[in-house]
Order: C-alpha cells, then structure tokens, then sequence
C-alpha cells in the first residue's frame, strides 16, 4: 500500500501513526495537495489528502473511511484494532474521535483563513465562531480524559487516544495563539507521552516521510 500526502496534515499523520499500529506495512509518498498539485492528480484526480492506493491500485480517500479499511485489513491478518468492541466503549471512542477529528477542521479552517485570505478581506466573525467550535473540542477531550486517562502505550492506545494526540500536535504546532496549551495539561500530558511512541516518532508532524522503524 501506499500512503500520499504530508504529514504536516493531522488526517495524513493520524493513517500514517495507524498503520503501523495496525502492523499493516505500507510506503509513504509526501505529496503536496499545493505545492504538488499535478502529481497529486496524477495519483488521484480528486486531489485529497490523505490518498491510500491500495495493493491492486484501487485509490481510497478521507483518513476515516481509510482506518475502516485498514481496521478490516487487520482483523483478517492479526486481529489487531484501535476500536473497542463493546458497545459502550465503541461508543466513547467514536465521540472522542469525533471531537479531535473537529479540532483538526476547526485547525485547518483558522490556518485557511489566514493563509489563504488577503489579510484585509479576514473575516473576524467566522474566525470567532470556528474558535469557539475549536475550544469546545479540546474542552471536552479534555474533561473526558481528565476523568479517564488514556492508555499511551503501541499496544495499547487507541483511536480516541492516537487522534487527540495528533490534533494537539497540530493545533499546537499551526495554531498555537487560539488554543492556550496550559489550559489543557490532561491533553498536554497525552500529546507527550505518545509522541515518545516508536509509531509516532516514525511519522513526525512536518514535511518529512514516514520511516519505518528499526
């Protein structure tokens, strides 16, 4: 398999993490959906990262809809999965996936915004209001592992636990000024014990290319 896009993405680098914990093997290509337009079309004419091309070339997009196929992959070769399997503990994860996948968007729309916009022509009232859903995000990550601390371990963490961590790294990293990290220490705590795990240091936020590790 091959993976295509910059792990300067959460969405890239939440697959990339997931793979190896998966223990699904796959290669990396740091393709720009900007500065490499064309040959990201060449691979996929959607231009979406992140880009999975599957062992017979099917071409999957949208790191969600990745992970399930990767999910399946898993369970067929190692039955290993980052998803409980009780009901009530499938259901806590897909909420607190749900928040950190929303502090991802949130992240990149307040990155957009800025970047993409004459500076004269921000508008300051959907920059309020994308804040606010940001916030409310991490304020609920939060208090949800405040009350119950994540297991950061490869063999242990999960989905919730691996995507938060990678949203605050994002957003602490892209946006550093919305999101006052001292506000969080339950999530500052998360964000530094798993950025410590082999998967993660393999696939560092930035523009560089997943390394396997030895």
């Amino acid at each position: 398999m091959q993976l295509i896009g910059m792990l300067d993405s959460p969405f890239v680098r939440r697959v990339a993490i997931s793979l190896q914990l998966l223990d699904l093997p796959f290669d990396h290509q740091s393709v720009s959906v900007f500065r490499t337009f064309d040959q990201f079309r060449g691979i996929n004419p959607v231009v979406k990262a992140p880009t999975l091309v599957c062992d017979d070339g099917e071409v999957l997009m949208d790191s969600s809809l990745i992970l399930e196929y990767a999910e399946a992959l898993s369970a067929a070769v190692s039955g290993r999965s980052l998803v409980p399997s009780d009901i009530p503990g499938l259901q806590r994860s897909l909420r607190l996936t749900g928040l950190a996948l929303a502090a991802c968007e949130k992240s990149v729309q307040i990155i957009y915004e800025h970047e993409l916009r004459p500076a004269e022509k921000l508008h300051q009232p959907w920059l309020a209001r994308v804040s606010g859903q940001l916030l409310a995000a991490y304020d609920a990550l939060e208090a949800a592992f405040e009350k119950q601390p994540p297991v950061v371990t490869s063999a242990g963490i999960d989905q919730a636990a691996l995507s938060a961590a990678v949203a605050w790294r994002f957003t602490q990293q892209m946006v550093p000024d919305v999101v006052p990290a001292a506000r969080y220490p339950a999530l500052q705590a998360l964000s530094a014990a798993a950025e410590r795990l082999p998967e993660f240091a393999a696939a560092p936020h930035g523009d560089g290319v997943y390394r396997r590790a030895d």
